[in-house]
């Protein structure tokens, strides 16, 4: 459950998605990529990324959008090139005069069939249209801010996954450590069992220590079920086929960050952030939009020509050709002008207001990954305090009880103690990691998450 919350509060400031675009959950799924192995994987850190980075749907989905957005850019450049089209025209015509009503006397009553054969090309071109011009600026800093948020989807791909391994990897700690604590509580329990045979402890010290030893095996039971459930939603997120097999070759030791200064850090967020660098694209587009729909009040001139073969037959043709130009003025569109013009404005003005949230999202994400550094060190260095302090009370209980100067109840709660100590440790040194993971991502320096996950 810690994982899920870190991870949700890291992914505040992406950027709003489209209806059809990635949203938070889309960076939690995949599309599986190849078959599951007889043997077992060992999938390092860096494997599980570089898979992510190519299987995990919000990537897919960037480049799809990506690929929409070029789309968008070529259609809205053609129509500011010439149209140019060929058209092969074969006619037969019979045409009964009667039926026309020309009746002329000694001429004949139907006419034909005649027909004749036309080859012949036209073009269209918008010569001065300001509106299309300003449609495909805008068009292209939709497509590069498509092309930037598809960058800025493997920082959060690089986040995604590095959270779903490190959660695996705190899942396996607790494993080993709750597996060393039923392992201690086995051998108090045979103690508690033979002070008891020997007539030298009471009957409660036995059900005390049976007790701790059953609801650790409890405990176990749980911690193992969570790592194979995180196993399974790490290989979600990369594309693993889940019926593969794999271990976790990586550990996260605990390793300082240097001091980072906060001003230098906010200010290198706000030039590598991918996702702030979009949204100004999209702005500047909204603006050209606006600048388009005041443009559809200014005249347009149009050219329109053909030229062709026709004749009754290829030996029998002649050249024609055909060439205008159209000047069009809008005159009574005033209410479709103004709405136009309101609806750009307003699209604008929703993208400078994110935009200058987006900027100040990027602020806090720098702010909160820093303090979360901050205090999870600080919490680190205090939980390792614990699990040393934990353990020397246990020995300490233990031999108390093995040399009869006192019943098991110390044993039990220095066990508990132990096992509270090293949940603590285990807790810490994970909100440790994702926080330098989530500061790497904060500075759009997720490319280089290896320097703040190994302490840079």
């Amino acid at each position: 459950m810690v994982g899920v919350c870190l991870f949700a509060a890291s992914m505040q400031g992406q950027q709003a998605p489209t209806a059809a675009g990635p949203t938070a959950d889309s960076f939690r799924g995949s599309v599986p990529s190849g078959t599951a192995s007889a043997g077992t994987l060992n999938l390092t850190l860096d494997d599980a990324i570089q898979r992510g980075m190519r299987n995990n749907l919000g990537v897919i989905l960037n480049a799809t959008q990506a690929s929409g957005a070029r789309g968008q850019k070529l259609s809205q450049l053609q129509a500011l090139l010439p149209s140019v089209d060929m058209n092969v025209r074969e006619n037969m015509m019979q045409v009964d005069l009667a039926a026309e009503g020309f009746r002329i006397q000694g001429f004949p009553a139907v006419i034909g069939p005649f027909g004749y054969s036309d080859l012949r090309a036209s073009l269209t071109w918008s010569l001065l249209n300001v509106a299309s011009l300003r449609n495909y600026l805008a068009t292209k800093h939709n497509f590069a801010a498509a092309n930037l948020s598809t960058q800025d989807a493997r920082d959060l791909v690089m986040l995604t996954v590095g959270n779903a391994y490190l959660l695996a990897l705190a899942d396996e700690t607790r494993v080993a450590s709750v597996q060393a604590q039923v392992a201690t509580a086995k051998i108090s329990l045979d103690q508690a069992v033979a002070n008891h045979e020997a007539g030298t402890a009471p009957k409660l010290d036995e059900l005390r220590a049976r007790v701790d030893y059953q609801s650790l095996e409890q405990q176990l039971i749980v911690a193992r079920n969570s790592l194979e459930k995180d196993k399974l939603a790490l290989a979600r997120t990369i594309g693993l086929p889940l019926e593969q097999k794999f271990t976790l070759a990586d550990k996260a030791p605990f390793a300082s960050l240097d001091h980072i200064d906060q001003a230098t850090a906010i200010q290198e967020a706000e030039e590598h952030r991918k996702d702030l660098a979009a949204l100004g694209e999209q702005t500047q587009a909204a603006q050209q939009q606006r600048k388009a729909a005041t443009a559809e009040r200014l005249p347009t001139i149009e050219a329109d020509a053909d030229y062709g073969d026709i004749g009754v037959n290829p030996r029998h043709s002649h050249g024609t050709g055909d060439a205008s130009g159209t000047l069009s003025v809008p005159l009574f569109r005033e209410l479709g002008l103004r709405g136009d013009a309101q609806a750009a404005q307003a699209q604008l003005e929703t993208r400078q207001a994110q935009l200058s949230d987006k900027k100040a999202q990027v602020e806090a994400d720098v702010r909160d990954a820093l303090l979360d550094i901050e205090s999870a060190a600080k919490m680190v260095e205090v939980a390792q305090s614990s699990v040393s302090l934990a353990n020397e009370a246990l020995s300490e209980a233990q031999q108390r009880y093995a040399n009869g100067v006192s019943d098991n109840l110390a044993v039990s709660q220095a066990e508990q103690a132990v096992a509270q100590a090293n949940d603590q440790y285990v807790t810490s040194l994970y909100r440790h990691n994702v926080a330098k993971l989530s500061l790497a991502r904060a500075l759009g320096a997720g490319e280089d998450y290896r320097n703040y996950l190994g302490g840079k």
